[in-house]
């Protein structure tokens, strides 16, 4: 058996491309999750492993998709491993059950995690150059004190929203709960 897991980080993205190559590789059962891949709670995932049996295939479109630490992407790339399932990554080109493809896993992965490291660090870096001294950190207040005091009476009303309070204001977006 074939079965795939096709994975979006929010729900302003589609996954209409994995979804398509993983049915032009022949995928018989996809397992979808909308949410961010460093997440240890991927129920869907969890799914499509357990119904998985010897001989099986885990297919993704993208490496990324299964998650963003290269721990957690080898312990499930050994946990398929021990279940005798072999793992395909079809835009890395990566199939387990062959030494190169475990090796271009393991590179591919190990860059990966090395790019949201220096993002992260680089991140750091800017924000602690924004912050010296005397300079203030974000977008300038839209709503004066007294638009505040109205938006805070309003989202104790039970009937109101977040959503339609900021709306109100026209501060965020509308799709906030």
């Amino acid at each position: 058996m074939k079965a795939d897991y096709a994975r979006v980080s929010t729900n302003e993205q589609t996954d209409s491309a994995q979804l398509d190559a993983l049915k032009d590789a022949g995928c018989e059962q996809v397992y979808q999750k909308t949410g961010s891949g460093k997440s240890r709670q991927r129920p869907e995932l969890d799914r499509m492993i357990d119904s998985l049996r010897v001989g099986g295939v885990a297919i993704v479109q993208r490496l990324d998709r299964l998650g963003q630490s290269l721990k957690g992407l080898i312990e499930l790339l050994d946990g398929l491993k021990q279940k005798d399932v072999q793992f395909i990554s079809l835009n890395e080109s990566i199939d387990s059950t062959t030494a190169v493809g475990r090796l271009a896993f393991h590179m591919i992965a190990s860059t990966a995690q090395f790019e949201r490291k220096l993002i992260s660090e680089r991140t750091r870096a800017g924000l602690e150059a924004v912050r010296a001294p005397g300079r203030i950190v974000g977008s300038k207040q839209t709503l004066t004190s007294e638009d505040i005091k109205k938006a805070q009476a309003l989202m104790l009303a039970p009937q109101m929203t977040y959503a339609e309070v900021a709306n109100i204001f026209s501060c965020m977006s509308p799709n906030i709960e």
